[in-house]
């Protein structure tokens, strides 16, 4: 079986606007040495009170993680995904965060969705299959007294 050994593009943002990046990276690479009960509770918990992310935000969340961690822009989809979800957050919204396998052959993989797609990935919509899925909460709207 072969992987990829190609990096994702990795645009340089400047020093000012990596600080949020960095600090999304550095909580993801803690997380996601969570189990997977447990890692789905905290972002749970993390995706309260946001708003759905469109595909144009969380596309920038996932660049931004890609342009500050080497380790993100390659194998680590786990902390990529987990990242640009928390980075997502920081700014108001919440990607459908994924993790799903394909059978044949096995592979697992960690993504984020928005509009119903997936951002940022090579593989088509439904390559995977997901099997753990934390999507924004829409709040119902406020009724006028």
């Amino acid at each position: 079986m072969s992987i990829p050994v190609a990096l994702s593009r990795r645009d340089r943002l400047p020093p000012h606007r990596r600080v949020v990046p960095l600090l999304a990276v550095a909580v993801a690479r803690i997380l996601s040495r969570l189990s997977p009960s447990r890692l789905r509770t905290v972002l749970e918990f993390a995706r309260r009170r946001a708003v759905p992310a469109t595909a144009d935000q969380a596309g920038a969340a996932r660049a931004a993680v890609v342009s500050v961690s080497l380790r993100c822009a390659g194998q680590a989809c786990l902390q990529r995904s987990v990242a640009t979800a928390l980075l997502c957050r920081a700014r108001g919204t919440w990607p459908t965060w994924c993790t799903g396998v394909r059978t044949n052959p096995f592979a697992a993989h960690a993504w984020v969705e928005a509009e119903g797609l997936p951002v940022g990935e090579p593989h088509p919509a439904g390559h995977f299959r997901p099997l753990l899925t934390v999507g924004p909460v829409c709040s119902p709207p406020k009724r006028s007294p």
